[in-house]
């Protein structure tokens, strides 16, 4: 059943360790540097039960509302549904959040599509999976995904150093698998559970192993502790800094030390075909969501600097009017590959509808390599004041007050506020800590770019320019596959962050 924001609140006080700068948090909802993206969680259930909402953002089965963000997607209609979902919400909050349920349950559904191959490990792994797959359907919890390990020396194996650096079984028992390691997981230390996966891609001969383990973990389980990078909520007043103060994700080490994993939890273990499966097909849904909010971040940046363009007048300017393009191009690319990628869903292996696969990966490509050079022109078009501004402080004062009046009021339509407003958004948005960790959060999110062009490359059509050239230059010879090439695209590209 879909649960309001207040019952999300209550089931993360749930006694779990965690601990941000240097402090042992006592209650998460509550704590200053966690509290402005918990309220933002909970307002996104709430959301779900107001009549404005209601219907785009739940279903019914037997006369139960669910929630139309985790529902499976069998057609077209689920994907145009999400995507509104996640811009009423984008538009409801007035920013931009990537965390948030929706765009990490999609790898479920990867895992879902994978089932023929877990069956040759264990069938009772398949069952495990259509099994958390409906209680997240049902139960609606706020359900991440946890990847990245800390990995120590890349140019050993794990077990020539120590081996907690990569997350690995160290015992089975009669209730379930014993791990030890550490994740580094977005949003963890406020969310409910975590499909937790490997990132190891390099098992060389070994068709089993102890960090070949994906299981559904529940982030307040015994033995789990939380150790979070220092927040920008607080830090800097929020008039001045208003992204970092309302929106930031906070990013964790999740240390299991001997976490006993149900055997119902367990999706895959100790087979690596069914790992690199699932880690090459891992975001076929999932990025879907992830590059639609390099979309709406493309947004904000275009918002702010024709803002600026047009406070200072010099939105009629041609060199200007370029670079305004620019970034409509770069941002129309960007929606281009999503429309296009649900017009051109395909069916899944286990029954779904995925978003063209090619179409989807090309896109991330084209969001997450030009994102930088974006930013920067965005950066040009606001101009330089972003960076030498004085803070609200001197804009408020009895003194410096009226000079800043003065020098920042633009004409009769844009008064000194209006201007210092725009300045601090953009200063957030393009210059600030926040706004360098958002960049370098949007270009690793989902794996760095050589792993996103070997998506690409697994998934592109190849037989088309191949069957097109064969009849244009009127070869006799049949083409074959080169032996390497069909090796590469069975194989899993390291997707490690």
């Amino acid at each position: 059943m879909i649960r309001t924001g207040e019952e999300y609140i209550e089931s993360i006080r749930d006694g779990r360790e965690v601990h941000i700068n240097g402090e042992k948090v006592k209650d998460v909802p509550s704590h200053p540097m966690f509290k402005p993206i918990v309220d933002i969680r909970a307002r996104i259930y709430d959301m779900q039960h107001e009549a404005e909402h209601e219907a785009l953002f739940t279903y019914q089965v037997d006369g139960e509302k669910l929630a139309s963000s985790l529902k499976p997607p069998r057609d077209q209609n689920d994907w145009w549904q999400k995507r509104k979902i996640a811009n009423s919400v984008f538009a409801e909050i007035g920013g931009v959040v990537t965390r948030v349920g929706d765009e990490t349950v999609g790898e479920m559904w990867s895992l879902f599509d994978g089932q023929d191959i877990l069956n040759q490990v264990d069938p009772q792994f398949s069952e495990n999976i259509k099994k958390h797959i409906d209680l997240v359907t049902y139960n609606d919890p706020f359900h991440v995904s946890a990847n990245t390990d800390p990995k120590g020396d890349r140019s050993k194996h794990p077990k020539d150093q120590d081996p907690d650096m990569l997350l690995h079984v160290v015992k089975e028992t009669d209730e379930g698998l014993v791990v030890r390691g550490a994740k580094f997981e977005t949003a963890a230390a406020y969310a409910n559970q975590a499909f937790t996966k490997p990132t190891i891609a390099n098992w060389g001969n070994e068709a089993y192993s102890d960090y070949a383990v994906g299981f559904i973990c529940d982030l307040s389980s015994p033995g789990i502790k939380m150790i979070c990078r220092t927040g920008f909520a607080g830090v800097k007043p929020s008039v001045d800094y208003p992204l970092a103060n309302n929106f930031d994700e906070i990013d964790s080490l999740v240390i299991f030390d001997n976490v006993v994993v149900p055997w119902e939890n367990v999706l895959f273990y100790r087979h690596t075909q069914a790992a690199m499966f699932i880690r090459a097909t891992l975001h076929r849904y999932s990025a879907f969501a992830f590059v639609q909010r390099n979309l709406a971040f493309t947004d904000l940046m275009i918002g702010a600097a024709l803002f600026n363009a047009r406070q200072t007048g010099l939105d009629k300017q041609p060199a200007v009017q370029e670079k305004l393009a620019k970034m409509a191009v770069y941002r129309e690319g960007i929606n281009a590959h999503l429309t296009a990628a649900i017009a051109l869903a395909e069916p899944s292996p286990g029954g779904l509808l995925m978003p063209n696969q090619s179409l989807l990966y090309t896109g991330r490509v084209h969001a997450c390599s030009n994102y930088h050079e974006i930013i920067h022109i965005a950066r040009e078009l606001c101009g330089g004041q972003i960076c030498i501004t004085p803070d609200d402080g001197c804009f408020q004062d009895d003194e410096s007050g009226p000079w800043m009046d003065k020098y920042y009021t633009i004409n009769e339509n844009w008064f000194a506020e209006d201007r210092r407003k725009l300045l601090a958004f953009a200063r957030d948005l393009l210059n600030s800590d926040y706004a360098g960790h958002r960049l370098t959060f949007q270009l690793f999110a989902q794996s760095p770019p050589f792993a996103h062009l070997g998506a690409v490359y697994r998934n592109f059509g190849w037989d088309g320019p191949l069957d097109l050239v064969k009849n244009a230059a009127n070869l006799s010879e049949k083409v074959v596959q080169n032996e390497d090439l069909r090796k590469w695209l069975d194989c899993e590209p390291d997707l490690s962050n």
